[in-house]
């Protein structure tokens, strides 16, 4: 309610200071906002929208979508990798993913291609733009959108030849290189093509192997783009390839940068993929349009388990000779997966000018292949999860007067998924003896099949009070599949968990004041969330085999059900030009979860073999932050000197659902001054000028140090240090 009256305080000061102001239309440059059925430009959105240029990608030096993401309101993500690749929006997302098929609440689209699941693979190499869109979007993307959508667009053709190199070194022995070519031929025929390497060595120093790049990134990002008007039709094909061999290194029994692992980790990905657009314009402003995408990726992923080595005790009080027995806890634990997914998506569109519709169609097939390799496994673990979605969907905008319109959308999704591991319970009687690991005689198929149906969709009431200030009204739904988790360890009643339903209340105001030099957009929302899904795990002895005995540990990943949740909060962006020269911007989000009637059986304080839960209803929902501020000055000192300056700042917020561990919070300072002359542009960079420890990921409910006798403690991830660079392009 709170945040009801600061939003109504907004309104009722942006109309009063537009009083007696000319009532021009506002425009923000040619920024539009590609993820919806038309391009449009975000003020004239009923949603909580945010669009980043490529002018902000640059400003920030940002080589990845984890770069960019601190400048929206009430977005976070989490590493446990070697990049932030899992997303939050609004207190809803996956943090990891290991064995367990996961189903994801924030959808990554880039260039048509669906890179859920693979966002290693999301690089800012020559993209236009990235737009985010906050809330569920069950009318045009459905099942991988409940929380939200991240949609990124590359650069198009040029209408001339263009060419460009860039280039940049920095602190821990950062170095990337990047070329692109583009240009439109006499015929139309449009072609833009690029290719960039990253390297760093990262942030850490393994001590036992005396080398700083075992948390290293080595990235390889192609791509290419090109265009063809014929007639009424318009062709678009988009050809993306991701090599990425990355190091994974980051957690320290110290809760340093200073490693002990023996057997450093890894982070890869080899991705291959492509989109293909097809616009035919029609008679009476119709149009049909079909977007085909395509993508197959290899990822590898593993990590030192123990973040340790065999010699960590010589000498010192966990010696054999006191602890009384040799070392024995020493692991590694590998995942290779094959991710294939394609999709097919047609839609037929009206551009009346007072109806407005959308009809379509869709079909997503995905498969995903999982090879697990882990030093207490016996036999590798195998595993294929395979979906299939068809949807039909529509949206219509009535024109009610001049000013006002109401959009109503819906959307019938059918999903069907299959899974298949080798790891499933015993059949009822069989008797099998409990050691660790288990024999080959004692593994059977775990299987899962079922058929969801889902609906979704919105309706939104936007009024265009002025030619300058348009407020509006949402309520959408989104949906989140079901699943299955993986046998063995997790109780037959746990086996599956329930999808999950939103319903999202959602009011915003967006407006340009002060003779179009001031642009704010402001909205506040309550989320009501029916059969949260939580991630848990179970933890028990490598040398026992007893649920919450003492470590060295293991880990089985589950997914339950919270019986309901709640996410409410305020957005707020601003952007002031305030003059030729200077101009700021900034972001705000607030945001309070809270779970409801949630009994967790595998929280740390939990007891389950009295059938104690511990409660965690009232609690922060994890990985979500009470607030998120930035702010961003850039100041043109003459024609070819510019300065920017940031700030960007973030509460704390709980790392997970199944102990109280929690990050820091934290404010980092950021700054970038440029020089252009002609066709050269040369940037000195520094980020986390204060050298911030913050954590990106954090585990609070074992204990991993030999030297400390595995005590119970928290362990955390950090994020870059202060990092010092030089950036340039030269275009041709």
């Amino acid at each position: 309610m709170k945040y009801f009256f600061l939003f109504s305080f907004l309104i009722f000061n942006c109309l009063q200071s537009q009083a007696e102001e000319d009532q021009s239309t506002n425009d923000i440059g040619e920024i539009i906002v590609t993820a919806e059925f038309n391009e449009i430009n975000p003020f004239n959105l009923p949603l909580s929208v945010s669009v980043l240029s490529s002018n902000d990608i640059n400003q920030r030096n940002a080589s990845h979508l984890e770069d960019m993401l601190f400048m929206t309101p009430n977005v976070n993500y989490s590493t446990g990798s070697s990049r932030g690749k899992f997303y939050q929006i609004r207190g809803i997302g996956e943090r990891s993913e290991f064995s367990e098929p996961v189903n994801y609440s924030v959808g990554i689209v880039i260039d048509g291609i669906d890179f859920t699941g693979i966002a290693l693979g999301a690089s800012t190499f020559d993209i236009k733009q990235v737009e985010v869109l906050r809330g569920p979007q069950g009318t045009l993307y459905g099942a991988n959108a409940l929380a939200g959508l991240i949609n990124m667009v590359s650069n198009d053709p040029t209408e001339v030849f263009y060419s460009e190199l860039t280039g940049l070194i920095s602190e821990y022995g950062g170095r990337n290189i990047g070329a692109v070519i583009s240009g439109t031929s006499d015929n139309k025929f449009g072609y833009r093509v690029g290719i960039k390497n990253s390297k760093s060595n990262g942030y850490i120093d393994n001590i036992y192997l005396n080398k700083d790049d075992t948390n290293n990134l080595d990235e390889t990002i192609a791509k290419a783009k090109f265009t063809k008007s014929v007639d009424n039709t318009e062709l678009v094909l988009n050809i993306f390839y991701a090599d990425i061999d990355n190091g994974y290194d980051a957690f320290s029994l110290d809760n340093t940068r200073e490693t002990y692992s023996d057997e450093p980790g890894y982070d890869r990905q080899k991705t291959s993929a492509s989109s293909f657009k097809l616009e035919k314009r029609l008679q009476n402003n119709n149009r049909i349009e079909l977007l085909m995408s395509y993508a197959n990726s290899d990822l590898e992923y593993a990590y030192d388990e123990d973040w340790s080595n065999t010699g960590i005790c010589n000498n010192t009080s966990c010696d054999s000779s006191i602890y009384g027995f040799d070392w024995w806890y020493s692991s590694f634990d590998s995942f290779e997966r094959d991710n294939k997914n394609h999709s097919i998506d047609i839609r037929y569109i009206s551009d009346s000018e007072i109806f407005p519709w959308v009809i379509g169609v869709y079909n997503r097939d995905q498969d995903v292949n999982l090879i697990r390799q882990y030093t207490y496994l016996e036999n590798n673990f195998k595993s294929s999860f395979d979906t299939k979605n068809s949807a039909i969907y529509g949206q219509i905008d009535a024109n009610i007067n001049q000013k006002v319109k109401v959009t109503t959308g819906l959307r019938f999704e059918k999903r069907k998924a299959d899974y298949l591991d080798n790891n499933g319970p015993a059949p009822e009687g069989f008797f099998c003896i409990a050691i660790y690991p288990r024999p080959e005689s004692c593994l059977f198929n775990n299987r899962y099949s079922n058929s969801e149906n889902f609906w979704g969709g919105k309706i939104a009431i936007q009024n265009q009070i002025n030619k300058k200030t348009m407020i509006y009204a949402l309520l959408s739904r989104g949906y989140k599949p079901g699943g299955v988790n993986i046998g063995g360890k997790v109780n037959q009643e746990n086996l599956n968990y329930d999808s999950e339903t939103m319903w999202n209340y959602e009011a915003g105001v967006k407006t340009s004041i002060m003779d179009n030099t001031l642009f704010i957009q402001a909205s506040v929302f309550y989320q009501d969330r029916d059969d949260v899904q939580t991630k848990q795990s179970l933890i028990a002895s490598i040398k026992s085999g007893i649920e919450g005995g003492e470590c060295p540990c293991s880990f089985t990943d589950y997914i339950g059900n919270a019986a309901s949740g709640s996410n409410q909060g305020l957005e707020l962006e601003i952007l002031w030009l305030i003059t030729d020269r200077l101009e700021i911007s900034s972001s705000l989000g607030i945001l309070e979860t809270e779970f409801k009637n949630f009994q967790s059986y595998s929280h740390i304080e939990a007891d389950p073999s009295n059938g104690l839960a511990f409660d965690l209803s009232g609690r922060d929902q994890s990985h979500a932050p009470n607030y998120q501020f930035n702010f961003f000055l850039n100041y043109k000192i003459n024609e070819n000197i510019f300065i920017n300056f940031n700030v960007e700042s973030k509460d704390k917020f709980y790392f997970s659902d199944r102990h109280s561990a929690q990050s820091d919070s934290y404010t980092l300072l950021n700054f970038l001054i440029g020089y252009k002359l002609d066709s050269w542009e040369i940037n000195v960079f520094g980020k986390n000028l204060t050298d911030e420890d913050y954590a990106t990921r954090g585990f609070g409910s074992f204990g991993n140090d030999p030297r400390k006798f595995f005590v119970t403690e928290p362990y955390d991830q950090y994020a870059s240090p202060r990092v010092i660079g030089v950036s340039g392009k030269k275009s041709f």
